[in-house]
């Protein structure tokens, strides 16, 4: 014999407003973690996504880029303001956080040297960076540091990236030093940057994201979780909310991200 029993309205009604109330919590919880995490960056590479979360205005973006587009970089704060044009209180907001590598800073100290104790018509020598995008194996292992093992495997971490759009990428491949990079860094450069199709964050499933290499695939089921949960992902910045998002290199990930 079999009982049916029937669901009184007003205990489904509990239920379902039981349930609804643990989802509003959920997003409470995510919506509430606000705190923003500041982290270094080389002002050189700021994207155009970064220099919006900066309060950088369209055309100071715009200026940077073009400056850099001669393979130029700034070296300072004061260098920076002189090319973007930035207003003095924007520039005193985020040049604490700028990070400037080492060569940059020995570069700036040489040039220094020579612009107070070389005669004017003394001729500098230029230095002629090869392409990173283009060195083979055998190029690489003339840096020290770098034997058979170490250039392959920046081979093969440029071949997954598809190549690499900027230079601090090279500080990404497992097991090369910084000092290593720094050297490599004084002799190649990001000179031709491949095409990418970026990956969308809100249609994107996991499996496409863990295509990149930064994203591992717990990392890629837990922003569809995210996604599925809060709705459509409105910045990049929200992908720090995750559990496991390698924070530090967000503005790497960013490149290869669309909204």
């Amino acid at each position: 014999m079999y009982r049916s029993y029937a669901v009184n309205d007003a205990d489904a009604l509990i239920f379902e407003n039981t349930i609804q109330t643990q989802i509003d919590s959920l997003k409470v919880i995510a919506s509430q973690s606000d705190v923003k995490h500041e982290y270094p960056f080389n002002p050189n590479y700021i994207t155009d996504f970064k220099g919006y979360t900066l309060g950088m205005s369209v055309e100071e973006i715009d200026r940077l880029h073009k400056y850099r587009e001669g393979n130029k970089y700034v070296n300072s704060a004061k260098e920076f303001q002189e090319v973007t044009k930035v207003s003095d209180s924007l520039l005193n907001k985020i040049a604490r956080n700028f990070k400037f590598p080492e060569w940059a800073k020995k570069s700036k100290v040489k040039a220094s040297y020579q612009t107070n104790s070389t005669k004017p018509n003394e001729h500098v020598n230029k230095v002629i960076y090869k392409d990173l995008n283009k060195a083979t194996a055998q190029q690489l292992r003339k840096i020290n540091g770098i034997g058979e093992k170490l250039s392959a495997r920046i081979i093969k971490f440029r071949d997954r990236l598809g190549g690499f759009l900027i230079d601090e990428q090279l500080f990404d491949v497992y097991g090369l030093e910084k000092e290593v990079v720094n050297r490599t860094l004084k002799e190649f450069k990001v000179i031709s940057k491949p095409q990418i199709v970026k990956i969308n964050v809100n249609n994107a499933t996991a499996s496409e994201l863990s295509k990149l290499i930064y994203l591992q695939k717990h990392v890629s089921e837990s922003i569809v979780n995210y996604r599925n949960l809060n709705g459509s992902i409105n910045s990049l910045n929200e992908l720090s909310k995750i559990e496991g998002f390698p924070i530090e290199r967000i503005d790497r990930i960013a490149l290869y991200l669309s909204l």
